[in-house]
């Protein structure tokens, strides 16, 4: 019963609206590793970590195993629905001074009994296997949040490890414009000592001084911040987490371009995408579910028991008993309430597939945004590299020309305040090139395939969870259920998929 279900085919733009910039490349993309294009170990090991650690990413494994074992469940009701083995043991003693008591029967007596029944639906209509179809879709869509999660975790460590390391630089720029504007304090107060200049210069020296230094504990508790976070997303407190960041680092090396591929490779590529592209699937199977209703159901009940005074007859065919009993039951006094059961089902699917076409619309505009600016930013980032080089320059000349006596602290006073300014501008803007090419790497969807290539040991009592082990029967790879700590579970590379699958084999390396 019901509709079978293909692929909602929605069509996506041939390029993007930025191909033609040199920066934006859209040969064959290799994003499994995105984050090594920054060059960063100290960034590929908290990602590592990340995944091994990060307790969202635990429970979105703990729901697929879930599913995995509903699955098996909903599989098993294609054999009998109802099966149960019993035995029982009664001893009997009857009245003799009764109206009814008779003097053939013993006065006492055992009653020994064993056997089992069942009771199966035949799945005529097809209603069960399609309740096992829309379970597979399940467990499929609950594969995808995961890596959904997982390209969401990888893209959050990176961007909050540039916003770390965008406060180092800046907290080291600033110190160093202390160190120097502390040396302008100091040369304006020996000059006022002589007689050279008013107190308004020292005034105006110790002013800028005092504006730089209270950048310090604002860009300090920043910092501090951006590694709190950094402690949740691997699944610690942050005062565990805390010591492996307090070496000050740089920002990351900037690449001058971004592969981003076809704008088709997201529908292959984007698990969020693929999860609600499997729901379609879902829905579609419930469609048929809810038609099977429409008709009769036919069912098989029986018992097979043995029943014996003695337990040492109780293997005698003689002892033997047992019946079977076919029926069926019809709901067609409810047919106007199943017949709408129905128009919802339909309903929701039509729902489904116009939220995977909105799914798909929204990928596509992430990524458009994401390249339009890590490319504006970067000509945003160039023209304050020339407006802060010139600066410097200028603050160089303008403090000539004070110690020489030439101008007043009053010009020193405003393009050393502008300097801080626009090299602190510089550093932000550079920072925001690195988010934007994170952001564009995360939209493309890329990152999830680190659970083929990395085995999974994460902290708790299960041990080696979001495995996947490649099959020779399916086109996904199956997750390892097995809970033990000390079971060694396979990493096998992702089998060779068809091209309507999605999934893309990881290079060797």
């Amino acid at each position: 019963m019901g509709p079978e279900y293909g692929r909602p085919v929605f069509p996506v733009s041939e390029s993007w609206i930025d191909s033609q910039n040199e920066q934006i490349r859209q040969e064959q993309p290799d994003h499994h590793n995105w984050w090594t294009v920054f060059n960063d170990p100290v960034l590929d090991q908290l990602i590592h970590t990340a995944y091994q650690q990060n307790l969202t990413l635990r429970v979105a494994g703990l729901r697929v195993l879930e599913a995995r074992r509903q699955q098996a469940i909903t599989s098993a009701n294609l054999l009998p629905q109802s099966q149960t083995f019993s035995a029982s043991y009664l001893r009997n003693q009857v009245s003799k001074t009764t109206a009814t008591a008779t003097p053939l029967i013993p006065r006492a007596f055992d009653d020994v009994k064993t056997g089992f029944d069942l009771s199966w639906e035949l799945d005529v209509w097809g209603r069960l296997r399609r309740a096992i179809e829309a379970a597979d879709a399940s467990v499929e869509a609950l594969v995808e949040d995961y890596d959904d999660i997982l390209v969401t975790l990888i893209g959050d460590v990176a961007a909050t490890y540039i916003e770390i390391r965008t406060f180092d630089e800046r907290l080291a720029l600033a110190k160093q414009n202390i160190q120097i504007q502390q040396g302008s304090l100091r040369l304006t107060s020996v000059r006022n000592q002589e007689g050279k200049v008013s107190e308004l210069d020292v005034q105006e020296a110790v002013s800028n001084l005092a504006d730089t230094r209270a950048l310090v504990p604002s860009l300090e508790q920043g910092r501090r911040q951006a590694v709190n976070r950094m402690a949740l997303l691997f699944g610690m407190r942050p005062s565990e987490l805390d010591p492996v960041l307090a070496t000050r680092g740089v920002l990351p090396t900037l690449p001058d371009h971004v592969v981003v591929g076809i704008p088709a490779d997201l529908l292959r590529r984007r698990p969020d995408v693929r999860s609600a592209e499997r729901v379609v699937a879902i829905q579609s199977a419930e469609i048929g579910i809810a038609e099977a209703d429409l008709y009769p159901q036919f069912s098989l009940n029986g018992e097979i028991a043995w029943n014996s005074r003695r337990l040492s007859n109780l293997s005698s065919s003689a002892s033997n008993s047992g019946f079977i009993t076919p029926g069926f039951t019809w709901k067609i006094l409810n047919y106007g309430r199943l017949k709408n059961a129905i128009a919802i089902e339909e309903l929701q699917f039509q729902q489904q597939v116009l939220n995977y076409e909105n799914t798909v619309l929204q990928a596509h505009q992430e990524v458009e945004d994401a390249i339009v600016e890590f490319l504006q930013t970067q000509k945003r980032a160039e023209q304050l590299e020339i407006s802060a080089m010139a600066a410097e320059k200028t603050v160089d000349i303008v403090r000539t020309q004070y110690k020489e006596g030439a101008t007043d602290f009053g010009r020193v006073f405003v393009l050393e305040g502008s300097l801080v300014q626009r090299q602190d501008q510089l550093i932000v803007a550079k920072a925001q090139i690195a988010i934007a090419l994170t952001r564009a790497y995360k939209a493309l969807g890329g990152g999830w395939q680190i659970r083929y290539e990395v085995p999974y040991r994460g902290r708790g009592s299960l041990d080696g969870l979001p495995t996947p082990v490649a099959t020779e029967d399916s086109t996904e790879p199956e997750w390892n259920v097995d809970t033990d700590k000390d079971a060694a579970l396979p990493v096998l590379p992702p089998p060779e998929l068809s091209d309507d699958s999605g999934r893309k084999p990881v290079p060797d390396e």
